[in-house]
């Protein structure tokens, strides 16, 4: 008891002293989109955060799915914010690694769950990430609508998409229907209450990938951030092309994965392959991380944990020239290829197998 009081305490002083508090921007935008849409009659991608050049990036729909930001305050908003961040944070540990020993269990995985500086953005920015990878997780627990939550989750953020097609890769033929259903129907509900910003998006802000921030940003922890880090060698050919290397990989490794390697292996494979994988994004490297605790590779997973807690690429923040700064600067991208290309099969140690066993099962 005494060693988790102690790992409690220092997970708080930690999260309160080391890590940037981000101020809840990514709400704001949220909130300050919401608001002028609905009570200004402002336009969805118009608004920008006053002083900045950010405004809103996600498909109508998503803005349709906020609009109860519009009844609130922003204490009200953040503090919603908040609880919605902590049951999906709940969901995800619950589904990940089943249930825990006792409280002194939930006390520890806790701690290391928000030392992740991927989980500790989300919180900070107030950010969508950890909801829609709980989405994607509890998918498969909705029966005759398995798929449903998957394509809900593609549909308010095109990260995700790409576990539909892992679920068409794997033969879940009906459960990827589904999804691809879900999300056009979602997509056609934001065209609906939304029509112009719908056309606006879908026509041109969605192809304006660096009107997010520079590609070559050291948060863009993506092969394009890597290309951008390096002055852009080839262009957009080079990118498509490592970009078609890894899907290739990805495709041949998911086909013959379980499901929870398979989404192991997809949210890797997404993180590699986006234009932008900001370091919040990389809670989809989550289930990859979890793979490796429930396959008995404790050093292997206690090794990506120090990593991601690390914040290690920032100290490129300025400067990532030279081969230092090269490996460095996008060590979370060599990160997801290392577990994209070794994340373990299912042929993990008995004990290891019987700990695990029973949760982040697909029927």
């Amino acid at each position: 008891m005494p060693a988790v009081l102690a790992l409690v305490c220092a997970t708080a002083l930690f999260t309160a002293t080391v890590p940037l508090f981000r101020g809840w921007f990514d709400l704001y935008v949220y909130y300050g989109t919401v608001h002028s849409w609905v009570w200004h009659g402002g336009r969805i991608y118009d608004f920008v955060v006053p002083g900045t050049q950010y405004g809103f990036t996600y498909p109508p729909f998503a803005a349709v799915c906020m609009l109860p930001l519009a009844l609130m305050s922003r204490p009200v908003a953040v503090g919603a914010a908040l609880a919605l961040n902590v049951a999906a944070s709940a969901v995800i540990v619950r589904a990940l690694l089943g249930r825990m020993s006792g409280w002194r269990g939930y006390a520890v995985v806790g701690c290391l769950f928000l030392l992740l500086e991927p989980v500790r953005d989300t919180f900070s920015f107030g950010q969508v990430n950890l909801v829609l990878l709980a989405l994607v997780l509890c998918d498969s627990r909705l029966g005759r609508w398995s798929g449903a939550a998957t394509g809900l989750a593609a549909a308010f953020k095109l990260t995700p998409a790409l576990f539909v097609l892992h679920l068409l890769l794997t033969g879940r033929r009906r459960q990827a229907a589904v999804a691809a259903a879900t999300a056009v129907a979602a997509t056609a509900l934001g065209w609906l209450v939304a029509p112009g910003p719908s056309a606006r998006y879908w026509a041109r802000e969605l192809w304006h990938t660096d009107r997010v921030g520079a590609p070559g940003y050291v948060s863009n922890q993506s092969l394009r951030g890597v290309l951008a880090r390096l002055g852009d060698p080839g262009g957009t050919a080079l990118w498509a092309l490592a970009v078609l290397v890894v899907l290739c990989v990805w495709a041949r490794r998911v086909r013959r994965a379980d499901h929870r390697t398979g989404i192991a292996l997809t949210g890797a494979a997404a993180c590699l392959v986006s234009p932008v994988t900001w370091v919040h994004h990389l809670v989809w490297l989550l289930p990859a991380l979890a793979l490796l605790v429930r396959s008995g590779r404790y050093a292997r997973s206690a090794v990506a944990h120090v990593l991601l807690c690390s914040s290690v690429v920032w100290i490129w923040r300025f400067d990532a020239s030279g081969p230092l700064g090269f490996l460095g600067s996008n060590a979370y991208v060599w990160l997801a290829v290392w577990l994209l290309a070794s994340s373990p099969r299912p042929a993990a140690p008995a004990a290891a197998q019987s700990r695990w066993r029973g949760a982040w099962d697909a029927p």
